[in-house]
Parts: C-alpha cells; structure tokens; sequence
C-alpha cells in the first residue's frame, strides 16, 4: 500500500482550545481574530521568541492523522532549515532545506519534495517571521501555562494552517500542529531541547537518501 507522503510533509492535530472567536476577514480571505492589548503583548513576546531561535536540537513525538505515534530527533537550522530524523525502525526522513522539503520513505524507494512556503511548517523556517501582514492570526489561546496561536498564509490559507505551541514561563516552543489542506491534522511535541548549539549543515542537503 502506498503511503500518504503529502500530510508528513506538511509536518502536523490542530490543537482543541485555540478559539477562532470575534473573527473578521481579512485581506485576500484570510479568517483573523481579534486579539485583546494583553493578547497582543503575548503575540508580540512569541514572535520574539521564535526569532530567537538560531538552532535547535530536540527529541520529538508525533501523532498522524491516523493516530499513529512516531519518535525520533528534530534540528532546525533557521533560516530554511530543518530535518525530521524519525527513529527506527521508520524508514521515514524529511529534510527541508535550499527553498524545499524533501521527505524519502526509503522502503518504498520513494521521494516526495514541495516549496517551503507552500508548507504551514514553512512559517517557522522564515529568517523573519511576523505575525502580520502576509500572516494571519485565525486564534489564540493562553491557558494553563501554555501559549497557542494558529497561524495561516494570508494570501493563501487554503494550503494549510500551523498552530505554535509555546510555555509561557518562559515563554518557549514546545511544539506545534498542522492542518494541511485536506484537512488532516498531525501534531508534534519537542522535548531535551537544546538551542543555540552548532549544526553540521551536512544534515540539511536535500538529495534523496540511499
């Protein structure tokens, strides 16, 4: 049976509580959401700090749209890079890097690659990420010691939306989750987090795996 490439691709279940209340349209069709001054003071410390993030080294654990549960380790490299190393026996490996992510299933000898910025998970790779403009806020939600916004492209929210899910002291990324444009939903939680190490770039060369 042949696997569905595109949702892993896309990297990740929208999480529950993220409200989409108050929402107004914006430009280009867009679904955003009125945000309180406490909530934008929030919003401002998030994109703070994932501009902060240089690189990062990280265990994850991710549930699929079928609800299966995948281990394995995550480095991002920002700007525009990432690789998604998922544990054995997975024969599964998702690189993004030089404007692409590339994702080989190296048991059925097969390669699938997209734009990033045509992936939700893209947003997180950009050198300078805002919360503004060509991004659209669709809900927030600070509760329980967690921070969630769920973001999508203005101009085109119909290929997806990420949801960033941070700890709000300190505030920290604690993972995130994807809807992609089917509607299917993955959700990946980081753990051992280590940022602002150095990073072979080796990791990131997107040529298909033997």
């Amino acid at each position: 049976m042949r696997r569905a490439l595109i949702p892993l691709l896309l990297l990740v279940p929208l999480i529950p509580g993220v409200p989409a209340a108050r929402a107004q349209n914006a430009p280009d069709g867009a679904t955003s959401v009125q945000l309180t001054p406490a909530d934008q003071g929030w919003i401002g410390r998030i994109q703070d700090t994932l501009n902060g993030i240089t690189t990062l080294k990280a265990r994850f654990q991710q549930i699929a749209p079928d609800g299966r549960r995948t281990t394995g380790t995550v480095w991002l490299d920002r700007p525009g890079r990432m690789r998604f190393e998922y544990d054995k026996p997975s024969p599964l490996l998702l690189v993004a890097g030089a404007g692409r992510m590339v994702f080989t299933d190296s048991q059925l000898g097969q390669t699938t690659e997209i734009p990033l910025e045509k992936t939700p998970v893209g947003l997180l790779l950009r050198p300078n990420l805002s919360l503004a403009g060509d991004v659209t806020i669709t809900g927030f939600n600070h509760a329980n010691g967690l921070l969630q916004v769920a973001l999508v492209r203005t101009a085109t929210p119909g290929d997806g939306s990420l949801t960033v899910v941070l700890t709000d002291n300190p505030v920290a990324l604690k993972g995130w989750s994807v809807i992609d444009a089917q509607g299917r939903e993955t959700h990946v939680d980081l753990f051992d987090i280590t940022t602002g190490l150095a990073v072979p770039q080796s990791l990131f060369e997107t040529k298909v795996e033997q």
